[in-house]
């Protein structure tokens, strides 16, 4: 929300460094990148975080995200730089260390071993008093089989941080090797009273009362780890089922039994330690020279920081008196805070980890050293208002007397700004108030950021969750050019028109696999390899859980190559078929198969797919004949027709105001999505094979959003696959039907949908915008919530609606509202960006814009950029910023060149003259021939 109102505030590297994070621990790797990258491209002076510590979260990033060698590269990059702080090259080392430990494609093992453990040593040594380099150090010997220096390293780290479970944990597994099970079930004990969810704890320790003949304890010990510890381990669930099946038919264990080698868990969690783990536990760490802490300060009082934000704001007209009050206050609010944070820091790392692998939150404790820093406080200019000497009340324990004075009007007010201003008066305006507004939306001043709906109440029925499809038939080429089809379609949130094709007589051949090989064989097709699964379930990876994430590998090839496979798989089907027995079970993907099918028998018929998808058929040249049978459709469907919103951006945008086409084998899967901009969207299945498509109601989208936040995936930048059962339980209708070859599917503005084919087929599809209010408003609100999750819009809404403003006449009020917003907002933006930039000095030249250039989007945070393009060149190349993202980069605007796309009196007179049309009224109907003449008698 924060970058949304103001991306231009100077702690904007702060928050896209965590939100970068944020998305890295979610594996939303596209959104973690985009922000990282953002937090890279800010000045030092404005960042909490140095060039170097942020080149040390790009690299863990690149090994959090699998990419081992890339990632050790940058850590080694990084280790020789000259100005590297100790505590960032402990990290660095550390990080760098554990990942020659684990990672195999690092080189031969022994190699890699030394590399561990030089880099381990360095990282004790930059960092003695952290325990945490010690400890992987130990994990590193172990693995080794020195098991003395392993027991040295973990005694250390101990002394240095004696409350982390993992090294407990280990220390275990080391005397569980040396086969010292008492010293083991202490250690084991040890780390499971730091840490009650350390699953790798209670799973040695139940591994350790199975070798000791203790099946009940190792069961309770399995069990106590959680749900959460077994769910995928499945060696570990199989053990658990054994354990489960022997200890109902085994007797219940006898008192005069022969001895136990080990206390039971319910005796050996209440049994005091040895005297040696006691001493280590329970003591306070050495105390170092020059480390004597003071005791912290105590926090303000509610008074006391009410009388400090009342300084803060007068802090110009304060005596020497109130101003060195106001020191001491703030001084004291930073030293509690500081120690708050430390507090809470150690706070949390005391309860260790749930995992043995520490290495990927290591990156994540540099942020917590870096929260004891001193936090600011914002001195906002406030109206003036008398504040007496009630500092000293306070302090002085007598009561405060505030005397309240009327505020005075502000001079400095901007003026509002309202759709029926002219573009003088715009200007005039933006003369008054100069330099750009600090958060502008194109949805008008005093709007709140869009957010997703809530499920609109009250309750749907079951019968109203899964709705029939809306289908219409066509019959004739009247039919299909009738307005009555075109309403029909703007009416439902998703409708399938059969008979279209047939009765336009459409040559779908022309877009076949036979004729796309023929016609063009080393045609680029993007390639996703995905798993063959139902197209009502989606499992993981391992065939365990049902899922929403949507894993697939993209790759490229040719029509011809991809053509072959998608045959090759026909006929692999057709050998199948004929090589099954008699009525055994086809175990392909069916309408039949339900959800009560059970996921092992699935698992023994899963095979990987490829799907040739984004196939670019916008080259006129290359496809004429396809697309000029296009051109036989209703003017509403065509790719290009002046009633298309998209027709009127004036350069291709891929897939949407042009067609792109999809090469499908059975189980070829399109996740879950809502189109680029809310805009609708036409699909022809070429065929033979069908598609079974999903849709929800765009009223409903929020409910969607809001599962795939539960399931950990980011509803715009993940690829998700819903469970239609789990939609319609939380009240989200959900559409199924068929689409048979030649059937057009159309998907409304904002209507969510997945697709996924159930026989051999092509299809085409392509964007189309309505010219209505609905269409247009919704476009503009995905706009906006684009840029509050940092997100690109696709569609230059603020160039498309000057486009439109240009060429077309609006009677709808509605739509002539929202335009008109659009383009005064924009118009004061412009203004304002350019009288910022003129302010400093910036040079500003005319550019014009070329027939078919496309529209700008700022290098860094990838917003539109309209009319003011500030220009700087980076390696080699210029690139185009928004002047948020300039001034991050320079303050001052040093090295930008400002260029105008167009002439500001040519923004006027369109602005001027976009006013609501009002058609004429009818004529009154003719008069009846036979009108006039007189009734006989």
């Amino acid at each position: 929300m924060a970058l949304y109102v103001s991306p231009g505030f100077s702690r904007a590297p702060d928050a896209h460094l965590r939100l970068a994070l944020m998305f890295k621990a979610r594996r939303h790797w596209a959104a973690a990148a985009a922000h990282l990258r953002r937090s890279r491209l800010a000045p030092q002076q404005d960042a909490t975080f140095t060039r170097l510590e942020l080149s040390f979260h790009a690299a863990h990033f690149l090994e959090a995200r699998g990419l081992r060698k890339s990632a050790r590269d940058s850590y080694e990059r990084l280790l020789k730089e000259p100005h590297l702080s100790a505590s960032l090259k402990a990290d660095v080392c550390r990080q760098l260390g554990w990942l020659f430990h684990r990672c195999v494609s690092l080189g031969e093992p022994p190699a890699r071993a030394r590399a561990a453990i030089w880099c381990l040593q360095r990282a004790v040594a930059a960092e003695p008093d952290s325990g945490a380099g010690l400890y992987l150090l130990g994990r590193t010997f172990a693995a080794q089989g020195k098991v003395h220096d392993a027991f040295i390293a973990y005694r250390n780290s101990v002394e240095k941080s004696e409350g982390n479970a993992d090294t407990w944990c280990s220390i275990g597994v080391l005397y569980q090797q040396q086969n010292q099970p008492m010293d083991a079930l202490q250690a084991y004990i040890c780390a499971v009273q730091l840490d009650k969810g350390h699953s790798a704890a209670w799973t040695n320790l139940g591994s350790l009362y199975e070798s000791c003949q203790m099946p009940r304890d190792a069961f309770a010990c399995y069990t106590n780890g959680g749900s959460a510890a077994t769910a995928t381990n499945a060696a570990l669930r199989q053990r658990l089922a054994f354990l489960k099946a022997h200890l109902a038919h085994a007797p219940m264990p006898s008192v005069t039994g022969k001895r136990r080698q080990l206390p039971s868990i319910e005796e050996a969690w209440n049994l005091p330690i040895s005297a040696e783990m006691s001493s280590r536990h329970k003591s306070a760490p050495p105390p170092y020279p020059g480390k004597r802490e003071e005791p912290p300060p105590p926090p303000l009082t509610p008074q006391q920081l009410h009388t400090l934000q009342y300084l803060q704001r007068n802090d110009q007209a304060l005596p020497p008196s109130q101003q060195a009050l106001m020191q001491q206050l703030l001084t004291q609010y930073r030293l509690s805070q500081a120690a708050r944070a430390r507090a809470v820091t150690k706070s949390e790392g005391s309860g260790g980890s749930s995992s043995g692998e520490t290495a990927e939150s290591l990156a994540e404790d540099l942020l917590k050293r870096f929260a004891d820093s001193q936090p600011d406080i914002k001195k906002e200019p406030v109206q003036e208002m008398s504040v007496p000497a009630a500092s000293e009340a306070v302090l002085g324990g007598r009561q405060a007397v505030v005397k309240l004075e009327p505020l005075k009007s502000d001079p400095s007010r901007p003026r509002a700004f309202n759709i029926g201003m002219s573009s003088k008066q715009i200007f005039d305006a933006c003369k008054d108030n100069p330099g750009p507004p600090t958060a502008w939306s194109v949805l008008g001043d005093g709007c709140a950021p869009p957010a997703p709906p809530a499920v609109p109440s009250p309750p749907l029925t079951a019968e109203q969750l899964a709705p029939p499809a809306p289908f219409v038939f066509v019959e004739s080429k009247r039919d299909a050019f009738s307005p009555q089809l075109q309403d029909f379609c703007l009416k439902h949130p998703i409708a399938v028109v059969r008979g279209l094709t047939a009765a336009l007589k459409l040559d779908l051949g022309l877009f076949s696999t036979k004729t796309l090989v023929e016609a063009w064989p080393e045609h680029a097709v993007e390639v996703r390899t995905q798993l063959m699964q139902s197209a009502d379930e989606n499992w993981d990876p391992s065939g365990r859980r049902r899922v929403w994430a949507c894993a697939s590998h993209r790759s490229h090839t040719t029509v011809r190559k991809y053509a072959q496979y998608q045959a090759g798989s026909f006929q692999e089907s057709l050998r199948d078929e004929r090589e099954r027995p008699a009525g055994s079970n086809p175990g392909t993907l069916s309408d039949s198969d339900g959800r009560e099918s059970g996921p092992v028998k699935r698992r023994k018929g899963q095979r990987m797919l490829r799907f040739g998808t984004n196939v670019d058929l916008s080259d006129e040249k290359k496809w004429r004949a396809q697309l000029t049978e296009l051109q036989k459709l209703p003017a509403f469907a065509r790719v290009a027709s002046a009633a298309n919103m998209l027709s009127h951006v004036g350069h291709v945008i891929l897939g949407m105001n042009t067609v792109q086409l999809y090469m499908k084998v059975p189980g070829s899967r399109t996740p879950g999505h809502q189109e680029n901009n809310n805009f609708c969207s036409i699909n022809i299945n070429i065929g033979p094979g069908d598609c079974e498509w999903f849709g929800v109601p765009d009223a409903y989208w929020g409910g969607v959003n809001e599962l795939c936040a539960r399931h950990g995936l980011s509803y715009l930048h993940g690829s998700w696959w819903p469970d239609p059962e789990e939609l319609r339980a939380h009240g989200v209708p959900v559409y199924r039907f068929t689409q048979r070859p030649g059937d057009l599917v159309w998907v409304n503005a904002g209507c969510v949908h997945w697709v996924q084919a159930t026989g051999w087929c092509n299809n085409i599809a392509w964007n189309v915008g309505p010219l209505t209010a609905r269409q247009y408003s919704l476009a503009l609100e995905r706009y906006e919530w684009n840029k509050l999750q940092s997100f690109k819009s696709i569609v230059p809404m603020v160039h498309l609606t000057w486009n439109l403003a240009r060429n077309i006449r609006v009677s709808d009020a509605r739509l002539h509202r929202a335009m008109r917003t659009c383009l005064m907002q924009t118009l004061r933006a412009a203004q304002g960006t350019l009288a910022a930039v003129k302010a400093k000095g910036v040079p500003i030249r005319f550019h014009g814009r070329a027939k078919g250039e496309a529209s700008h989007y700022c290098g860094v945070c990838e917003r539109e950029v309209w009319h003011a393009l500030l220009v700087r060149e980076h390696e080699k190349r210029h690139v185009v910023h928004c002047l948020a993202c300039a001034r991050r980069a320079a303050p001052d605007l040093a090295g930008f060149l400002c260029l105008e796309e167009h002439h500001v009196d040519e923004l006027a007179q369109v602005y001027d003259a976009f006013t609501l049309h009002r058609p004429p009224p009818p004529p009154p109907p003719p008069a009846h021939p036979l009108a006039h003449v007189s009734a006989p008698d």
